[in-house]
């Protein structure tokens, strides 16, 4: 048997759940970036599992992305680091609403290239 570090989530959010699911997706394009997964993970992870992990994997991507950002910083001065922030600044952007569809639709996604801390 194939065994995963994080299980599926058992049930689909329905309501307020997937309301606070599709924001947390959607926090980079609200300009509060990691604040809102933060705290919706640290509010909602014991009544709601559900959208505990989804706001534990944008977390996690999120960390991830300043991460890898704060790498290409010094790569600036080397001219390449400019190209590196414009892609990883889309792919950013393409995830999060690949994640939002998907969260609205009743499933779960696991962001590509993600340092899984929490």
């Amino acid at each position: 048997m194939e065994s995963t570090s994080s299980p599926l989530p058992p049930l689909p959010a329905t309501g307020t759940d997937k309301m606070l699911i599709v924001l947390c997706h959607l926090s980079l394009f609200l300009g509060v970036g990691f604040i809102l997964p933060l705290i919706v993970f640290l509010v909602m992870n014991q009544s709601s599992p559900v959208v505990g992990m989804h706001a534990r994997e944008v977390l996690n991507f999120h960390l991830s992305l300043v991460f890898y950002g704060i790498l290409c910083v010094p790569l600036v001065f080397l001219i390449v680091g400019i190209p590196l922030l414009i892609a990883l600044g889309l792919f950013g952007s393409v995830c999060a609403i690949i994640a939002a569809i998907r969260a609205s639709e009743g499933g779960f996604y696991r962001y590509p290239l993600t340092i899984r801390l929490f």
